[in-house]
């Protein structure tokens, strides 16, 4: 994929990403695109919520070996499968319930991955919200890593405010609102920024 175009407009918006841009050299968000249909992509993330990247990949993997016939679980496995046995793969409790409710979703006529593509990123995160545990910040990782949308910022996202403030040299996490302000300089190339700032937090401080 091409970021060309997006990488000389923020460099040109931004000259302090675009240092940031240089330390980090060529974009490679295309490298991290999730795979699967909207059911596989949505219950992973669910899986990945308010744990750490290590712990969620070893219960993620649990949770597909559960169902070894299959590359991708569906709705109809999740929903036949008891609860207790999802326990002991190490879900909790709340996420049985919303991996079962996305399910049940699913069943009764979710839009698909090829159906959503066509609606704007409002619309898209109106309609996936209505499933339980699912909130805006979900959608947009759906949006910027399984949808490829250019302009999504996630506001809500620690690393993406953890990056602002080490970037800035802000005192302390800007808020949603600043984050929103900072965002404004970087449309519609939004996702590309997030991406170089998640990016910003591995380096070595210079």
């Amino acid at each position: 994929m091409n970021y060309s175009i997006a990488i000389d407009f923020l460099k040109n918006c931004d000259p302090i990403l675009g240092r940031l841009i240089d330390r980090v050299g060529v974009c490679q968000l295309d490298r991290h695109q999730l795979e699967g249909d909207l059911f596989f992509c949505l219950c992973r993330s669910i899986l990945h919520q308010q744990l750490s990247t290590k712990v969620a990949k070893v219960i993620h993997q649990r949770f597909l070996q559960l169902y070894p016939d299959n590359e991708f679980p569906s709705a109809r496995d999740v929903l036949d499968t008891p609860d207790e046995v999802l326990r002991r793969v190490g879900i909790s409790r709340p996420k049985i319930s919303y991996l079962k409710d996305l399910a049940r979703h699913i069943n009764e006529g979710l839009p698909t991955l090829e159906e959503l593509e066509l609606l704007d990123d409002e619309a898209i995160i109106k309609t996936l919200t209505r499933v339980k545990g699912v909130g805006r910040w979900t959608v947009q990782m759906l949006l910027i890593f399984r949808l490829q949308r250019w302009d999504v910022l996630p506001v809500d996202d620690l690393g993406v405010r953890a990056g602002m403030r080490k970037l800035y040299g802000l005192e302390a996490l800007p808020d949603r609102k600043a984050t929103e302000r900072f965002g404004r300089r970087w449309k519609p190339y939004c996702s590309i920024a997030s991406w170089y700032l998640w990016r910003s937090l591995e380096l070595e401080p210079v």
